[in-house]
């Protein structure tokens, strides 16, 4: 495809002409397995489960070279549910992702659907990726904010291995330009055996009476096939001037690599400061086994323990999951 830089002029003031060469990538994941929940309310479920390690989809992506260090790039990405052909994210036709982005040497900017800083921190540092029954979004930091709409981006270059970005999503409300608004941040550096990278977001309520805040520091530290991975975070929720969440949370994990097979295990422990003391700890182990450099199978059991009624429950990475406690047997393709 051949356009011209005229065509870009809203984004950045750019005029003439100029050759540009681009592609167009199709990808996805195709991840089902067999999911086993105990502990939950109405009783016990076993139960066919697409998106237990990730959560299966379809996506679009393009980049387009501008000429001067310039480029442009798109990402149209959607969910779906393998067990019944369903569309995930609520329906949404690209619910995962969707976005459009201009990137140079100088840093980036991509507007649309996005995974917020935070997100990424969490999704990097987790040993299980954010998925599978020991998936450390169960008990720390639940309910953080992982997708944004109506978002702009902006990101550093990587200088001496340190780069940071900085997100604002527009609640669009009429009259209130705070309501539903969303900000976060994070910086953070890779260089080698060391990935540490500090996120942090405030959402506020479609009616602008409270806030949600996170906060949270991501390590990984890679000894060679052994990595070992921590997280600290800080969670606060403050509705009509009332603090309804108030939390500090932890996990250490490690992934190690043998052959075609990784192990991942993870502790998480979440500390309640409110009155009502409504802590949690779970522990998560897991296998997985590349049958291929796309496919693999996997296992992968989490057990939480509740105190003070808190009612954490053993999800993956597309559901919320039913008891304290579940089982995962599966295999997932990636194209």
């Amino acid at each position: 495809m051949k356009t011209t830089l005229g065509m870009l002029a809203m984004f950045g003031g750019l005029s003439g002409t100029a050759m540009a060469q681009s592609n167009v990538t199709m990808y996805g994941v195709a991840d089902v397995g067999l999911t086993a929940e105990r502990g939950g309310a109405a009783g016990s479920v076993t139960k066919i489960t697409s998106g237990i390690a990730n959560g299966s989809r379809i996506g679009f992506k393009g980049t387009e070279d501008l000429g001067d260090g310039l480029s442009a790039q798109f990402v149209l990405e959607n969910g779906m549910d393998m067990s019944t052909g369903a569309a995930a994210q609520g329906g949404l036709l690209f619910g995962r992702q969707a976005y459009v982005g201009l990137s140079s040497k100088y840093g980036g900017i991509r507007l649309g659907r996005q995974y917020t800083p935070v997100d990424d921190v969490v999704a990097t540092t987790d040993p299980f990726y954010n998925g599978f029954a020991g998936r450390m979004q169960n008990v720390l930091a639940a309910g953080y904010v992982a997708r944004v709409n109506n978002d702009i981006m902006f990101s550093t270059p990587v200088i001496g291995g340190v780069s940071a970005n900085l997100a604002y999503g527009f609640g669009e409300v009429a009259g209130d330009t705070g309501a539903g608004r969303y900000l976060g941040a994070s910086i953070g550096y890779a260089g080698g055996p060391l990935w540490t990278r500090l996120a942090w977001q405030s959402t506020n309520n479609p009616a602008h009476t409270g806030a949600a805040r996170n906060a949270l520091l991501g390590v990984i530290y890679d000894f060679g096939g052994f990595r070992l991975h921590g997280v600290l975070s800080a969670s606060r929720t403050r509705t009509l001037g009332v603090t309804t969440l108030d939390a500090r949370d932890g996990m250490l994990g490690v992934s190690v690599r043998m052959g075609s097979g990784t192990i991942l295990a993870s502790y998480v422990r979440r500390d309640d400061r409110l009155p009502a003391g409504k802590n949690a700890s779970q522990l998560g182990v897991g296998y997985t086994y590349d049958l291929s450099k796309r496919t693999s199978v996997y296992t992968a059991y989490g057990r939480i323990d509740n105190d003070n009624g808190a009612a954490y429950t053993s999800g993956n990475a597309t559901e919320a999951g039913s008891g304290n406690s579940a089982f995962n047997l599966g295999l997932r393709h990636r194209f």
